[in-house]
């Protein structure tokens, strides 16, 4: 038997083939869309993930505030991606690409490829603050949504049985940091939990003590809508009791203590933070290929100074006249440039040119709880009832698996007109120790 080399047992097992190897980290969006459209065409594809399934990350907070169980906005890749032919799934985390050599490196191995597609999307930027980091709740990832909710739970069911009259205080008391969609749904989630849920589950407690704030560093909500979106979601969200402060940022968060930039202090046991994303790529790229955080990519979505690397989804960076700060970070332009990169390396196929990219605009929505949600479409801007049908459908349109679209209906059915959200289960004791950082 012919011995392995030292080298060739750091290679990741994957049959060979005569056709070209496409490489693509990151099961989002963009790296589902690419494959999918990319099915039965003379390419061998292998996808990495450090999960073996896809989240649908815009009802994460859905997940966090007890409105939707894990598994029914995730959807296993394998399944997903079944029909594709010529295709390999391996669960790892990628440690560093060399554009040179044309392998990547990761936890379980190297492997060479032809075309690398990169769509490992963003995490969450705590800009350099490591109490925050260390203390605050991000909501990226499934499991950050369940610790969340555990979390919560627990903080009532702590404050039911305290006799510290500032200790029940601080656990009933909210924070959310960041004024954009994530910030804005989750806090009028929880508002809906204040008002329509949670006294029922704890009537020991009194819900006039608790406290949701939100913080925005900006002189508004929803900086990426219309001005008229950002009015109406913070009209929605005093509904709901939520105290929005606008032009307030936070300087330190120890776990019990929030210290704002104005010099005031909010005592809390929780700090949501969604006030911010950066580039989650792979070492290995120039300095070059870089910029605020993603990688920049030309018109074709190929990363500068790195040939055949393209970059596609919230890790790219494509500037142009229209868009001088890149594209918005939206499931909508990772689907289309996935799309559109497909059909780009179907091109390189036939050896024909390929066409750069352009983002067709469908709209910008929030929704800020039962029969309130904001929509900007083109020239439409509109808010209420009609706006927050429009929201769920194009989310529900928009998951993944028809299992899921159907368990997700009967749950916004059911919370709908019985009030109730019936997911309130502390499956896991949260500690913070165990937090997860990205």
């Amino acid at each position: 038997m012919e011995e392995l080399t030292s080298n060739q047992l750091n290679k990741i097992p994957i049959s060979a083939s005569p056709f070209p190897r496409i490489v693509i980290l990151g099961g989002g969006f963009a790296g589902i869309n690419l494959i999918k459209r990319l099915n039965k065409q003379r390419y061998q594809i292998v996808l990495f993930d450090r999960n073996n399934y896809h989240t649908f990350q815009p009802l994460l907070y859905q997940v966090a505030t007890a409105g939707l169980e894990p598994d029914s906005i995730a959807d296993p890749l394998r399944k997903q991606l079944e029909p594709v032919k010529n295709f390999y799934f391996r669960m790892a985390e990628v440690f560093s690409v060399d554009p040179e050599r044309k392998t990547i490196s990761t936890e379980i191995g190297e492997l060479d490829y032809d075309y690398l597609v990169v769509a490992t999307g963003t995490k969450t930027n705590y800009f350099g603050n490591d109490s925050i980091m260390q203390n605050a709740f991000p909501l990226k990832q499934i499991p950050q949504a369940l610790d969340l909710r555990s979390h919560l739970l627990q903080n009532f069911e702590a404050a039911t049985i305290s006799r510290d009259e500032q200790e029940i205080d601080s656990r009933m008391t909210i924070v959310v940091v960041g004024g954009g969609p994530t910030g804005v749904e989750v806090s009028g989630a929880i508002g809906e939990l204040k008002k329509n849920v949670l006294p029922n589950d704890y009537p020991e407690l009194d819900f006039k003590r608790m406290r949701i704030i939100l913080l925005e560093g900006l002189g508004r909500l929803l900086n990426g809508m219309s001005d008229k979106s950002g009015e109406k979601s913070l009209e929605y969200l005093k509904k709901f009791e939520v105290d929005v402060r606008l032009n307030t940022m936070v300087k330190s968060y120890d776990g019990l203590k929030v210290t704002l930039d104005n010099g005031d202090i909010i005592n809390t046991h929780t700090l949501i933070w969604a006030a911010g994303v950066q580039g989650n790529y792979p070492d290995g790229f120039p300095e070059d290929s870089i910029n605020h955080g993603r990688l920049l990519v030309d018109e074709f979505n190929q990363v500068k100074g790195a040939k055949d690397v393209y970059a596609i989804g919230d890790i790219s960076l494509m500037l142009s006249d229209e868009y001088p700060k890149g594209h918005p970070q939206v499931a909508q332009v990772a689907i289309q440039q996935g799309r559109h990169l497909a059909k780009n390396l179907k091109y390189a196929l036939k050896d024909k040119p390929m066409e750069p990219f352009e983002y067709h605009d469908k709209g910008s929505m929030a929704t800020i709880g039962r029969n309130k949600a904001v929509v900007d479409i083109g020239k439409l801007k509109f808010g209420g009832f009609a706006a927050w049908i429009i929201w769920m459908f194009i989310h529900l349109v928009s998951l993944v698996g028809f299992r899921n679209k159907i368990i997700v209906l009967s749950n916004w059915i059911w919370n709908y007109f019985t009030y109730d959200k019936g997911t309130r289960l502390i499956i896991r004791r949260f500690v913070m120790k165990n937090k997860i950082m990205e």
